[in-house]
């Protein structure tokens, strides 16, 4: 199957996250607070009908230098402070010289880059509510501090458009140390001096956590606070059952070699089950003919099936006299 059909039959074109990196805290969120809402700015696009496919991934560098970025965004509900799972987020940010992809010079970015699609991607949060990126540090440009901005999106619907920014103290020490890559030297702005962050919200809560890996690589952490209700079982991710199945959240999850995928007919149908990375390959397909209506469960042996214990994406498509419909979901590895 090419990438392309993949994210097109999920209703969605996204996929889970990959743990690449240890997370930088537990389950509940430091504060329990929602995070600012911000404008999506002067360089935003939509990252599910343009080039699609392109940005389904967690490494959305493709040829841009800087200081390498591995980005945590923890997403929780602050109606019970719980990690929200299967939740849709959507990044993207300047690069080190403080141009955007995908833009014309004429809207103020240093170069034309109309047709271009670096550090920009998605991906879904896993059962932790996190959603992990690995990208460059970020430039600045002139009346704005250094930041990044970021979606998150359920069932389709936007939920929340923010923006993160950085210690002043930190980033301007990322500049200082890597001088050669960021030209342009320290940022002129503050957080506090930013009329974007410093507009009668708690800019606070928009700070993104840095912790020094090497002079050339930092991990970022970042915990969003939308509204809602966080849980570990299931949520419904922009679904495309035609009300003729559920797909339910893989148990136990996280997993640890072997976990089942539950799921209801409301009639009769074919089902495959496909497993895919998280950079939309196919790694497992599981097909079932003529299945009766009612709950099913389809258990996976990663040992038996051949494939490492990692965090996949499993889609469930089903057939029968009304269409082909299908659905998808995150399961993650345990720590």
């Amino acid at each position: 199957m090419k990438r392309s059909d993949f994210l097109k039959g999920l209703g969605i074109v996204s996929a889970g996250s990959l743990i690449p990196f240890k997370s930088m805290a537990d389950n509940k969120p430091t504060v329990c607070s929602e995070i600012p809402t911000e404008t999506d700015g002067p360089f935003p696009l939509d990252l599910t009908t343009n080039n699609a496919a392109t940005y389904f991934r967690s490494d959305i560098r493709e040829d841009r230098t800087g200081v390498q970025l591995n980005l945590t965004i923890k997403v929780f509900g602050i109606n019970n402070c719980e990690p929200m799972t299967n939740m849709r987020v959507n990044v993207w940010h300047c690069d080190k010289d403080g141009s955007y992809s995908g833009y014309s010079t004429s809207v103020g970015n240093t170069s034309n880059t109309v047709g271009q699609t670096w550090l920009r991607g998605y991906q879904l949060t896993d059962a932790n509510g996190e959603a992990h990126f690995t990208t460059i540090f970020p430039g600045w440009y002139s009346g704005r501090v250094c930041h990044i901005h970021f979606q998150v999106y359920q069932a389709g619907s936007n939920n929340k458009i923010s923006q993160m920014a950085f210690d002043d103290a930190t980033k301007n020490a990322i500049y200082a140390a890597n001088s050669r890559l960021y030209t342009k030297g320290a940022d002129p702005k503050t957080i506090t001096s930013d009329s974007i962050f410093n507009d009668g919200g708690n800019y606070t809560l928009q700070i993104c956590t840095l912790t020094q890996v090497s002079s050339s690589e930092y991990n970022g952490y970042i915990e969003v606070g939308v509204q809602g209700s966080g849980t570990t079982d299931v949520n419904e991710v922009e679904s495309g059952t035609g009300g003729l199945f559920s797909l339910g959240q893989n148990y136990p999850n996280p997993y640890a070699g072997t976990t089942s995928i539950p799921f209801t007919l409301a009639k009769q149908s074919d089902v495959n089950l496909n497993i895919y990375d998280l950079n939309g390959r196919l790694i497992k397909s599981i097909k079932k003919e003529a299945l009766a209506a009612g709950d099913h469960t389809i258990t996976l042996n990663t040992n038996e099936l051949g494939i490492s214990t990692a965090t996949y994406l499993y889609r469930l498509q089903i057939i029968n006299e009304h269409g082909v419909f299908q659905q998808a979901k995150i399961m993650t590895a345990a720590r």
